[in-house]
């Protein structure tokens, strides 16, 4: 693991609005953090530049673009040699709609999460990935109902600990 960034209270404030109002301007982000634009501006500058604050995107409903399934898949290899494991990760990394791949301990080696058309898509894609000789002995497959909470923010104060009471 790298060694954890070192963040103050302003570092912190920037980033939980951020993943917010990850749109706003540097003006309002400096009003709602409490700092002048330039010293505001320029932490978040450093945040991106050593990696902290990774990138911006959309938020996409995918309810509003027709009909979808989203399926998380546990999926076993036959052998766990670390040129083996890169194979699979280079294999899955080449569909798009594998939208989150996870290297796991426990009862399987990875979990997918992906997001397909419909079940006749995913079950074509997981053909596909058996095609593609990935070395997957097995895989379970979890079609999600309903989504009844989604946080799209990582708990900063939490992760961080109680010895950085920030307010």
């Amino acid at each position: 693991m790298d060694n954890p960034a070192s963040l103050d209270q302003f570092d912190v404030k920037i980033i939980e609005h951020l993943q917010r109002e990850g749109r706003c301007s540097n003006v309002d982000l400096a009003r709602r953090v409490g700092l002048s634009e330039s010293p505001c501006l320029a932490r978040t500058r450093q945040l991106q530049e050593t990696g902290v604050i990774q990138g911006y995107g959309a938020e996409v409903a995918l309810d509003k673009l027709g009909a979808h399934v989203i399926v998380f898949c546990e999926v076993t290899l036959a052998s766990h040699r670390s040129q083996d494991l890169r194979k699979f990760e280079a294999g899955a990394a080449r569909y798009g709609e594998i939208v989150e791949c996870y290297n796991i301990c426990g009862g399987y080696d990875y979990l997918l999460k992906i997001v397909a058309p419909g079940v006749a898509h995913f079950q074509a894609l997981m053909e596909r990935l058996l095609d593609d000789e990935l070395g997957i002995a097995k895989f379970s497959s979890r079609i999600v109902l309903r989504e009844p909470l989604a946080r799209r923010e990582v708990p900063l104060r939490v992760i961080l600990g109680a010895k950085n009471s920030w307010e």
